[in-house]
């Protein structure tokens, strides 16, 4: 006899359960996450005493997914086990020419960036204190892990990061659905 019907134990999940979990789970998953920065890298846009950050995941960053003027979450490239939050200044095809005239112009090639800390105090050769690509170079494009789209400094100072035109403009639905500032509070570091 052929059975052409599986019969499922109790506790087991139907098909149409699993079709829904799998929808739920991976297509309808949150396109965010949250992530803790401190430092003072990237002030006045994250506090210097951190901040509580929500990401945009990034699947794939290329210069079609991020754009120029956007803060993002990066790998460490000292330290692929860390995370740093810096501002996207230039992708492949931007002319880099330094203010120190012993640096020669080149242009990024194809899949790196450049990133900068927001804080211009702060000197890039100097103690590592800005740790940026005017520290460490440029830095590839599969290094981004995320765009952060809103920053809570504490309960009552927060709000979304400032990012590129186009961002800003895909960023918004995102934040409608996904941003929960009681979990962000909740969650928040101070």
């Amino acid at each position: 006899m052929i059975l052409e019907h599986w019969s499922y134990k109790r506790g087991q999940i139907s098909d149409r359960e699993l079709q829904d979990a799998v929808w739920k789970n991976v297509f309808r998953g949150k396109l965010t996450y949250l992530h803790w920065s401190k430092g003072e890298a990237m002030a006045p846009t994250i506090g210097e005493q951190g901040g509580t950050l929500l990401v945009r995941k990034i699947p794939s960053a290329d210069p079609g997914r991020v754009f120029v003027g956007d803060v993002i979450v990066m790998k460490d490239p000292d330290d692929s086990d860390n995370y740093l939050v810096r501002r996207l200044a230039a992708t492949e095809g931007y002319e880099m020419v330094s203010k120190d005239e012993k640096d020669e112009p080149f242009v990024l090639e194809k899949d790196q960036c450049w990133v900068l800390a927001d804080n211009e105090k702060l000197k890039p050769k100097v103690l590592n204190e800005a740790k940026d690509s005017r520290l460490f170079g440029p830095v590839p494009m599969t290094g981004i892990v995320g765009r952060v789209i809103y920053c809570l400094r504490t309960a009552v100072d927060h709000g979304p990061v400032q990012n590129s035109h186009y961002s800003m403009r895909k960023d918004s639905p995102v934040l409608e659905v996904e941003l929960d500032v009681d979990d962000m509070v909740k969650n928040h570091k101070s």
